[in-house]
């Protein structure tokens, strides 16, 4: 055991899955809606098409779940990587709720505008569970009454 209180090891696992199921999500059954919610800026500013930027960003989610998952001893680094990804997606998320754009499972304003809300916290999940703030070897102190 590594020492890692079990909640993170818990909390990483869980975020690790439901980044491999958005991944596959993007490349097979959602990624025609995917495709409709990927702003034109992005496709201007990266030079590829929609479908490129969607396949792209599911293979990204997939190689950062399975990571967070099967290398425990990068976790800091795949933690920090996770954060930004989510970070760097927000722009988008914020493209498709002012522009009222509907993917699967956001078709509503209200679900559009509430997603909003769960970008930062990815973030913070991403960086509580991976603990890239800490420094590398360090072990938790056990505090008893």
């Amino acid at each position: 055991m590594t020492g890692e209180p079990l909640a993170r090891l818990v909390a990483r696992a869980l975020l690790g899955g439901m980044l491999v199921f958005a991944g596959l999500s993007h490349l097979l059954w959602a990624r025609r809606g995917f495709r409709i919610a990927v702003p034109d800026w992005a496709v201007r500013a990266t030079g590829l098409d929609k479908d490129a930027i969607v396949v792209g960003s599911g293979a990204v989610e997939i190689m950062l779940g399975g990571a967070l998952v099967a290398l425990p001893i990068h976790r800091r680094r795949i933690g920090a990587l996770t954060a930004a990804f989510f970070v760097a997606v927000l722009p988008g998320n914020i493209h498709q709720w002012r522009t009222g754009r509907s993917a699967p499972l956001l078709r509503t304003d209200r679900a559009r505008f509430i997603r909003l809300f769960l970008q930062p916290l990815l973030v913070l999940w991403a960086l509580w569970s991976t603990g890239p703030w800490r420094r590398p070897g360090a072990r938790h102190k056990i505090v008893r009454a």
